[in-house]
């Protein structure tokens, strides 16, 4: 799962952009999620819903066509992530927002970071223009970063790698962590770097004690396991 950031001041077309950029991944044959990031509240006044959450409800969710979740809380950027990528499988997540993150941003005004590919004037923006936006993400984007800074890439940590992913200097595919996803661990919201000698022991492990197990579900071991430990007080 790559991400995209879309950043700007209000009334740059952010949003415009996002639809565009969707648009053309979805052409392309992608799988596309996106996340927008506001100062504003999502609920209306006077829905269902909000009357849940004026009850005093923590979590909402809407159930019918479609699902949503609402927590009366801000969860960070990283946590978000880390929970799309639980739900669904996705090619990439597009954000409208969040411009203090490390990840790769398409600026709709001329600001830019260490992290920007690209700016774009969406007043003046042609089809084709959308079409090399596209182009580049494909080639400077990348999933959520490790936090590993295990040096394996030549760069002193993952930041470091990411920036030069953006500058074009390398690719994501020179990260050996970004490789090794088979087996993922989070204390809380953080998630904790595992080697592949680690990897390698817990899949074992969890997989010999599954095989054990007498439930029909043996027959899909082979599909993603979740494990959850919940270190609860007595």
């Amino acid at each position: 799962m790559k991400i995209l950031t879309v950043v700007g001041t209000k009334n740059t077309g952010k949003t415009t952009l996002v639809t565009m950029i969707v648009e053309e991944m979805v052409k392309r044959g992608y799988r596309v999620g996106t996340i927008k990031h506001t100062h504003h509240d999502f609920d209306l006044e006077g829905k269902d819903t909000w009357k849940h959450r004026k009850a005093g409800a923590e979590l909402v969710v809407g159930s019918g066509k479609n699902t949503f979740f609402m927590v009366n809380e801000q969860l960070s950027l990283e946590n978000i992530l880390k929970n799309i990528s639980n739900i669904t499988e996705l090619d990439y997540i597009v954000i409208e927002g969040f411009k203090s993150s490390n990840y790769p941003k398409v600026s709709t005004t001329e600001v830019k970071d260490d992290f920007t590919i690209t700016n774009v004037d969406v007043f003046k923006i042609k089809p084709e223009d959308v079409v090399s936006i596209v182009d580049l993400v494909e080639k400077r984007s990348y999933d959520i970063i490790p936090g590993a800074d295990c040096g394996e890439c030549g760069y002193k940590d993952c930041i470091e790698m990411s920036k030069a992913i953006i500058q074009g200097k390398t690719s994501e595919d020179k990260c050996k962590m970004r490789k090794l996803k088979e087996v993922e661990l989070y204390i809380g919201s953080k998630k904790i770097p595992l080697n592949p000698f680690v990897q390698d022991f817990i899949k074992k492990s969890v997989m010999g004690m599954i095989s054990t197990l007498k439930t029909e579900e043996n027959d899909n071991i082979n599909e993603k396991i979740e494990l959850w430990i919940r270190n609860l007080e007595d």
